[in-house]
Parts: C-alpha cells; structure tokens; sequence
C-alpha cells in the first residue's frame, strides 16, 4: 500500500466519530472510491448540518467534502413514521373500533330492554286497580256501593232549577224521580212509599220528637204551603237506618226562609228528632263535598248517644228543601253518611 502524504498548505478535514476523542488522522476517502450500503435500522437519525465558519490561515481554502449522497426514502406498508428511518407499528384501529361498536351494542340493547321494562311496568299500573298497587292501596273507607247517579229529564222546554231563566229555582223534573236510590244490598223502608210515591204529611212529621214540635211544623207547613212531600228510606248490612224526605214549595226564596229561619240554627237543628235529644253542628263533614247553588246544614248528636246515635242534614236547593237521616246502634258512622248527604244534593243541584 502506497503511503499517501499531504502536500503543505492542506489539512485533512477532521471526521467526527463516536469516541470521546479524535487522536490520529483519518485517511480521505474519495466519494467514487467505495460506495456506502445503507441500512435503515442502522442508519442515524439525519440531522441538518449546520453552518461552520472557516478557519483562518492557509487552512481555509481547503475544499470542503462532497456531500454524501441521499439514500431513497424506505416506504413502509401501513406504517406511521415520526422520524426519518424509525417506523412505528401500524394502529390496531380495526380492534378498537369492533371494541367500540360491541360496547354501543350492548348499551343500545340495555337501553331497548330497560325502556321495554318500563313501559309493561307503566302498562300494568295503569291497568290496575288502586288497591292492587303496592303503597297505593287504600283501606276501604265504609263508603256505599251506590248506583250510578242519573238526573230524571226535565218537560220539554222547562229549564233547570239554577238556569237563570228559572227565577222561581223550580224543579220541573218529577220530585219522586229526584230521590237518591238505596245502595246496593240494602232493604227498603216500607213505610216512606207512601201513596204512589207521596208521602202524607202526619208520617212526615211523626219523626221528631216533642208532640209541640210536630205541631208547630204542621203549621209551618201549612204556612209556607208545602206542595208534595216525597220520602225514601233502606237499612244497610250494618244496620244503619236511612231516610231521605224532599219537599217542595213554590219558590226558592220560600223553601229558603223556611229552611234558614224556621227549621235550623248556626248549631243545631231548632226541633230535636226522635232518639237525638242533644244535637251540635257537625265540624267534621268536609267543606270540599259542597255543591254548587245547594246550602247545606249537617249535624250529629251528641255524647252520650243513648241506644243508637243519630246524624242529620238539612239541604236547601232551589224550591225544595231535603232532609237526610242516618241512624245505628252504637255509633253511625260518617262517611256513609256524608256520601248519602253529597249524593242526594248533587241529584238537586
């Protein structure tokens, strides 16, 4: 091997190396003389060479190196690359979008279910029958099985009793018609039939008590000329006596008079009925079950009741004035008894 020596004024240029430090010479290897074989995973990452003054002296006109021939980039099939040479391995996104989808499956199925669920379970309440629904069941009150309540038609042409063109506030249905019907199971009272559905006046007033008070409401009957007196009366399983007396006068302003003036007081009725010596207003009877254009009076007897305990109404409507009567051995009870009051002033309102 022939020795080759530099001619004075040239330095070789310095060839960086990965050792700390750069002791000997390195030999100039011409660019034609030996081809490079590049290997990626070998190669360096490129960096851009960066500006280097020349040395001063006889040194700066040494030439600087060809530079080194670019090698064709590598591709890489479905490959991401971050740097020149370093390919990272593809993304698995097929796996992840099939995670993706199976997770919106079956929350979109959950969902379907969950909804599907609800609604039989929305279905099924709705269908039921309170008492059937846990937490919503009622205990039965003691309230009547009463029929279905149906007003009586009105003559062709008559308006009803609040109609304004009704200035009298007459009934023109029939009286008898307006009486509310015995609930279901009970037995009928006999004796409140009456004539073809009229009851006499004697039997009327044969339910209060003093002979002085049967007489005095004789002739308050007479006075304000009470035109039909109609009556209906049934006993219960439960041995509660009930009977309703409707009577009508000829206007409404008369039937009132008679009703606030003569008959009841703010606290309790002005003449006793038979078993109810002592009577007071009845606070408990819910001011919501008013109806509409009827005034209402309740009341109940008081402690001690003696063999039965007695409970009475007396309802103004129109030209009629109404008077409902509860009795039972031991106590009777109220609801029924604000169910009948309720039921028999809606039929005249």
């Amino acid at each position: 091997m022939t020795e080759q020596t530099t001619p004075v004024g040239q330095t070789e240029p310095a060839e960086q190396t990965t050792g700390p430090e750069q002791t000997a010479p390195v030999e100039r290897i011409e660019p034609e003389a030996e081809p490079q074989t590049e290997s990626r995973a070998a190669e360096p990452q490129v960096v851009a060479p960066q500006a280097v003054e020349p040395p001063a002296g006889p040194e700066a006109a040494v030439p600087p190196p060809p530079p080194m021939p670019e090698a064709p980039p590598t591709v890489f099939a479905a490959a991401e690359v971050t740097a020149v040479g370093e390919p990272q391995e593809p993304p698995v996104k097929v796996k992840k979008d099939r995670r993706v989808l199976r997770a919106v499956l079956r929350w979109t199925a959950a969902t379907v279910v969950f909804a599907a669920v609800g609604s039989a379970a929305a279905y099924g309440i709705t269908g039921m029958e309170r008492d059937d629904v846990p937490g919503l069941a009622t205990k039965a009150d003691g309230r009547w099985d009463y029929p279905t309540i149906t007003k009586p038609p009105l003559p062709s042409g008559s308006p009803g009793p609040f109609a304004s063109s009704n200035k009298a506030g007459a009934h023109y249905a029939d009286l008898r018609k307006l009486l509310l019907s015995a609930p279901k199971g009970a037995k009928a009272d006999a004796a409140l039939r009456g004539d073809d559905g009229w009851l006499a006046r004697k039997t009327f007033l044969a339910q209060y008590a003093e002979p002085q008070a049967r007489e005095t409401l004789g002739d308050l009957l007479t006075g304000y000329a009470v035109r039909h007196i109609a009556a209906r009366g049934w006993t219960t399983t439960d041995g509660t006596h009930t009977r309703i007396y409707l009577l009508q006068f000829d206007t409404a302003a008369v039937a009132e008079e008679l009703a606030s003036g003569q008959l009841v007081n703010y606290d309790s009725p002005q003449y006793a009925l038979r078993g109810a010596a002592q009577t007071e207003r009845d606070e408990r009877f819910p001011e919501r079950a008013a109806v509409d254009e009827v005034t209402r009076y309740a009341y109940t007897e008081s402690k001690p009741y003696g063999a039965e305990q007695v409970r009475q109404a007396y309802v103004s409507a129109g030209d009629t004035i109404a008077l409902v009567v509860q009795s039972r051995k031991g106590l009777a009870q109220a609801v029924p008894f604000q169910q009948t009051v309720v039921l028999q002033s809606q039929l005249l309102g």
